[in-house]
């Protein structure tokens, strides 16, 4: 008989890989199950659009240059990234939910060690250690879901979870935009803690335990080891190649490493019994090409929103918190939409979504091209973020959902893990290429505004050596008004030129990722 207040238990969610261990039904844990993954979910999500806004702060009060400000965010992206698929494969072995609770732990003490950072190189060190409690949660929230919700709820579950979590992620910015303006920027990463206690209460209390079919394999070292020196390696390569040169012998080690781990992951994974990567995913059409989708559509996403607010803030005179509320249309047409686009693969299959997405995309990604210095964001820059939201609605819960349906529930974590290792990886590498195609034509069109105004030789060799911090450049003092005005016009108009690349480059990657869906990607699920 089935207890009172409680549903009864379905049996297929068993077969599914959730098993209850503390009395819970798996059918009425549901709505717990979804709740703590858009929660546990939206900290990693919020983190990554907080820093951003936050970056000029932390580099005006940690002197920090441009490059060292990329790794604060690269550093967490880097660990999240490349220990993703270890994530996935420990919720699979070890039980999912407890995973999942240990990344949100592990990801709330960190957020505490960045706001007492009192120096660059600590806040470094500590937002790698949230990367790694990233790498814990974020696969853990949608196998928690895969588990829950059989394959026919799938898609709609995901619809919400994706809107869910990013109208929570909508909050983050604008919250760590006023805290920043009005307090420290040390409060935008305490913001965390009480969303980590909300979700370790309803983990604790509501949601059941599942594992996956390999849950009596054991992990592959092996594989993440060489996958965090692959991508580290070539990650490291491209940061600080802009400033040590390509023929550094720092950056053509890290070079080396990175090209070899990745060619090491790769063989190990076909030699070890219980792989981090089965390689035989990658046989599945649709699994290989919405991950190729993933990792060209995240990576325009992740490299051209790092420099947005930084363009809002340091060009356009944006105050953070105003900064923090411009992808507010973004998110909520996601919100909007989610639900919708969720159902989209039932009705539609899964290319028509992941063909028409990417190009609206596209378009969005190419109108922020347009703005120049001064541009309102009315009529500037709000053109730009509705079409790109209306794209990634139409994007990301149909691809979310493809991933998932093409592999069975079995290697939900894996899948799971696999696909956001590929978006994180995505913008990890796109920060670091799209940073060097910034500060190329920064440089080069910098040193001919500095020309054409007839800059004196030790104007230009200060401002030279200030070069690295972009937009956030000291101008030179003891300068008249009329010259530091002419000054601080040319650095931010050499900003835009830099970031009008930057957008026509991912404008480049998001239709790239549309004709990768229309070729691999298969008119109906298989």
């Amino acid at each position: 008989m089935a207890q009172i207040g409680k549903a009864p238990c379905d049996d297929t969610l068993i077969l599914h890989g959730a098993r209850p261990q503390d009395g819970t039904c798996p059918e009425a844990s549901k709505p717990w199950v979804l709740a703590a993954a858009i929660v546990g979910s939206s900290m990693a999500f919020i983190d990554g659009t907080v820093v951003n806004v936050a970056l000029p702060a932390i580099q005006s009060d940690l002197h920090a240059t441009a490059f060292q400000a990329q790794w604060v965010v690269e550093s967490y992206a880097l660990l999240l990234a490349a220990l993703l698929l270890v994530g996935g494969a420990l919720g699979d072995l070890y039980g999912r939910r407890r995973i999942f609770a240990i990344g949100v732990g592990l990801f709330a003490l960190s957020s505490v060690a960045c706001a007492l950072a009192g120096s660059v190189q600590q806040l470094i060190a500590a937002r790698a250690v949230q990367g790694i409690g990233g790498a814990l949660l974020v696969p853990g929230s949608l196998a928690l879901i895969s588990a829950a919700f059989p394959e026919k709820e799938r898609g709609k579950a995901i619809g919400t979870w994706s809107g869910f979590s990013g109208i929570t992620a909508a909050v983050g910015p604008v919250l760590g935009g006023f805290l920043v303006d009005h307090f420290s920027w040390t409060w935008a990463f305490l913001i965390n803690l009480p969303m980590a206690l909300l979700v370790l209460w309803i983990v604790w209390r509501h949601v059941p335990e599942s594992r996956g079919a390999s849950a009596g394999g054991g992990l592959d070292i092996w594989g993440a080891l060489l996958a965090t020196a692959g991508l580290g390696g070539i990650v490291y390569a491209f940061i600080e190649a802009p400033t040590q040169g390509w023929h550094a012998p720092a950056v053509l080690a890290a070079l080396a490493v990175g090209v070899l781990g990745s060619a090491g992951f790769f063989f190990a994974e076909r030699k070890v019994r219980a792989p981090m990567l089965p390689l035989g995913l990658l046989r599945i059409g649709n699994f290989s090409g919405a991950n190729l989708l993933t990792l060209l559509l995240y990576a325009a996403l992740g490299g051209s929103l790092y420099f947005f607010p930084l363009n809002l803030i340091q060009v356009q005179g944006y105050s953070a918190t105003v900064a923090g509320a411009a992808l507010l249309p973004f998110i909520f047409i996601m919100f909007a939409l989610s639900g919708w686009a969720g159902q989209l693969v039932d009705r539609f299959g899964p290319r028509i979504p992941l063909v028409v997405g990417p190009s609206i995309a596209a378009v969005g990604f190419a109108l922020f091209a347009l703005p120049g210095v001064g541009a309102s964001y009315w009529s500037g820059f709000l053109p730009a973020v509705v079409v790109l939201g209306l794209g990634m609605a139409v994007t990301v819960a149909p691809l979310t959902t493809t991933v998932m349906n093409a592999v069975g529930p079995d290697l939900a974590g894996v899948a799971s893990g696999v696909n956001n290792a590929v978006s994180r990886a995505a913008a990890v590498l796109a920060i670091a290429v799209f940073g060097a195609v910034m500060a190329g034509v920064f440089d080069v069109a910098l040193a001919d505004r500095l020309r054409e105004m007839g800059a004196s030789a030790q104007v230009s060799a200060l401002l030279e050596g200030e070069r690295s911090k972009l937009a956030g450049a000291a101008l030179p003092p003891g300068v008249d008004a009329a010259t530091a005005a002419a000054l601080k016009r040319a650095v931010a108009e050499s900003f835009v030129a830099g970031f009008r690349w930057v957008m026509l480059l991912g404008a480049g990657l998001a239709v790239l990722s549309a004709a990768s869906a229309w070729v691999m990607i298969r008119r109906t699920e298989p």
